[in-house]
């Protein structure tokens, strides 16, 4: 399935990392569900990666968090005697996960018990970046300010 986002990439501006991602997640491929993983919301700006990792180490996994991506690979040898497995049902292979993280989120904490990697996400967003409230006055403006620099009452500076 292909997606064309054409249309409204001509009409938006500031769009285009969205439109890349969802572009891009079109295409990767779907078939690959391994290891399983679930995603939750903790709280409204925190959330949580869980992932099934049975038969991996701490030393085998390896988290990296760069902008915008989180990657969880993990690294298993092939077992040395395959040949005494009657049954060999675990999947130990490597693999490796690619998180797409919005901005201003970042990685808390990661532990790994009982086989399951948690992964802890918190979205810190700046203060200058925060939406700010505006108080809204009444009456005329004060005073405003002419090339000069010299601050004016507006009667003066509509009269001149």
């Amino acid at each position: 399935m292909r997606l064309d986002l054409t249309p409204y990439r001509r009409s938006t501006i500031g769009f285009d990392r969205l439109f890349d991602m969802l572009e891009t997640n079109t295409r990767a491929q779907t078939a690959e569900n391994y290891p399983p993983f679930n995603l939750e919301r903790v709280a409204d700006d925190r959330y949580r990666i869980t992932l099934a990792v049975a038969g991996f180490g701490r030393d085998e996994i390896d988290i990296t968090a760069q902008q915008n991506l989180l990657l969880v690979a993990g690294k298993k040898d092939a077992p040395e005697d395959s040949g005494s497995y009657l049954h060999l049902g675990i999947a130990n292979r490597s693999f490796e996960r690619r998180f797409e993280l919005a901005d201003f989120v970042f990685v808390e904490d990661a532990r790994l018990n009982d086989g399951l990697l948690v992964i802890d996400l918190v979205r810190e967003i700046p203060e200058t970046m925060k939406p700010k409230t505006i108080a809204i006055g009444s009456g005329k403006r004060a005073a405003t300010v002419d090339s000069d620099n010299d601050a004016t009452a507006p009667d003066q500076a509509t009269a001149a």
